[in-house]
């Protein structure tokens, strides 16, 4: 399961639904649908989270909601 905050959003540029998830750096996905946008996001997020693993770098403990989204 997931715990890192995600933020999506309508982007008019890309057509598309954005998510990102602002506590790890560059770690943004889309898709068509809110819902496409979010399992993406969950992907993505999972990935970013092993890459990190394999190169050695920390990973950030999830801090619930944030309060500057």
């Amino acid at each position: 399961m997931i715990k890192y905050e995600v933020i999506i959003y309508w982007s008019d540029e890309d057509h598309a639904f954005i998510a990102e998830a602002p506590e790890l750096p560059g770690c943004i996905a889309d898709g068509a649908t809110y819902k496409e946008a979010l399992a993406n996001a969950e992907v993505v997020i999972q990935e970013w989270i092993e890459t990190a693993k394999e190169l050695g770098r920390a990973i950030p403990e999830p801090k619930g909601r944030l309060l500057f989204a």
